[in-house]
């Protein structure tokens, strides 16, 4: 799938509607299961819209360039200067954040995932029954953003405890406000769940630039409808180039300008 970002694609974007993304697919039990033809791929100069999730792996030749942050966690270098200006901003008023996940390497990934459905088995759940319910929670080893170095979860000082209760938080609350601003989205809201294929997290922060991070704020988009909406505005642009159509119009592309790159 192209990932190739335009000004004329965004602009695209902002103006068709797409049908729901499909029902998600069981999850599998092991990251062996997942097709390795269905692995990530983005060009390098669209590295901050990465799809990693239950369906598309980390891709085999991926490469991230850590920075360490104050506690000692690590992030990609890329993101390091956004997420500090948002901590220290969320700091500013008042509030007290805390980055308790960062990047993962795959043998942090995968002991966290194993010990989720040994966890579940000892809950009594059955083995199928774990795999599943652990993938909506911790990622399958592969299928993780934590690994892409463009995650964090944050928490509030006064209360560091990874459940739904987060989002009560003050700190939560000023952080799904705002963070936008600074090129993060909270990835995995509560109504997107069978689209992202992971559980409602009110504390997962993802990097996605701050252009992206604007429209899927402004649009209520989750990332995978994001890049389905920039897919079909791309093909749509190279069939009406193919066709010989004009693409710009009097009057509705008068008052756009190309973006920046953040």
């Amino acid at each position: 799938m192209k990932r190739r970002i335009s000004w004329l694609a965004a602009l695209l974007a902002a103006l068709m509607m797409l049908s729901p993304a499909a029902q998600a697919a069981e999850l599998s039990e092991t990251q062996a299961a997942v097709s390795a033809g269905e692995q990530a791929a983005a060009p390098a100069e669209d590295w901050q819209l990465l799809l990693v999730n239950p369906w598309h792996t980390l891709p085999e030749e991926f490469q991230v360039e850590l920075k360490t942050l104050p506690n000692g966690m690590q992030v990609d270098q890329r993101i390091y200067d956004n997420l500090t200006d948002m901590l220290a901003d969320c700091k500013a008023a008042g509030l007290c954040p805390l980055v308790c996940s960062a990047y993962r390497s795959m043998e942090t990934q995968t002991r966290l995932y194993r010990n989720k459905i040994t966890r579940l088995r000892a809950a009594g759940y059955a083995k199928d029954a774990a795999v599943e319910e652990a993938g909506r929670w911790v990622a399958v080893p592969g299928t993780s953003e934590h690994q892409t170095g463009l995650a964090v979860d944050l928490v509030a000082a006064s209360y560091q405890v990874l459940d739904q209760n987060q989002e009560k938080t003050a700190e939560q609350k000023w952080l799904m406000e705002h963070c936008w601003e600074y090129g993060f989205i909270l990835r995995y809201p509560t109504e997107k769940c069978e689209i992202t294929g992971i559980g409602y997290e009110p504390w997962h922060y993802r990097y996605v630039g701050k252009a992206a991070a604007a429209a899927l704020h402004e649009d209520g988009l989750c990332l995978e409808e994001y890049l389905e909406t920039l897919e079909a505005a791309e093909k749509t642009s190279e069939q009406a180039k193919n066709a010989g159509t004009p693409l710009r119009s009097p009057g509705i592309f008068s008052a756009v300008r190309p973006q920046s790159k953040n």
